[in-house]
């Protein structure tokens, strides 16, 4: 049988353990795909899972309407992935990126990446960088409401951001040349 967000969300809230187990099989692979732009390896991102599915169950009776499940899950486990990286940060080793001075020209390079190569692209950046880079341009959050976030410096999170960019154009490049000589 195909549930509905409806009948699923109906049955979580009532604390069913085969609701929540459609729910989880439904929502996984969203969700896991949200955990690996922010992971640096697929058993954090399993971790990260984990966490937003439990943040979720715990939170359902908050939740208001059935459109707003995929957004709602989103934030959870956007938060869940911040959460993480607060918890760890005084462990997160920090890189030093070189500036380069070469000049990239405009390529269509993400139309020679595909998706997986996009996130393993990312999962190179180190833990903190990656972090700004995905709330700044996937989530759309203000460098303020990063830095708030993270407790870091508004400056600290523009920072992160250009050195995220700049190792993401090389490793876009070093990519496509690889891309190139197969």
């Amino acid at each position: 049988m195909n549930w509905s967000d409806e009948e699923l969300i109906d049955g979580c809230k009532r604390q069913s353990p085969k609701h929540e187990e459609l729910f989880f099989k439904k929502y996984y692979g969203y969700v896991m795909s949200i955990s690996l732009s922010y992971a640096k390896d697929s058993d954090l991102a399993k971790e990260i899972v984990h966490d937003s599915f439990l943040k979720f169950f715990a939170s359902i009776e908050s939740l208001d309407g059935y459109q707003s499940v995929k957004a709602w899950l989103r934030r959870i486990t956007v938060n869940a992935a911040i959460d993480w990286f607060r918890k760890n940060k005084k462990y997160a080793m920090q890189q030093d990126i070189t500036e380069q001075n070469e000049v990239y020209h405009e390529v269509h390079a993400l139309s020679a990446l595909a998706y997986e190569d996009l996130i393993k692209l990312l999962q190179q950046l180190p833990e903190d960088h990656k972090l700004v880079f995905n709330l700044y341009e996937v989530e759309g959050y203000s460098h303020r409401e990063i830095g708030e976030k993270l407790g870091i410096t508004e400056s600290s999170s523009r920072v992160y951001l250009a050195r995220a960019k700049s190792r993401l154009r090389q490793l876009v490049h070093i990519h496509l040349k690889e891309y190139a000589g197969r």
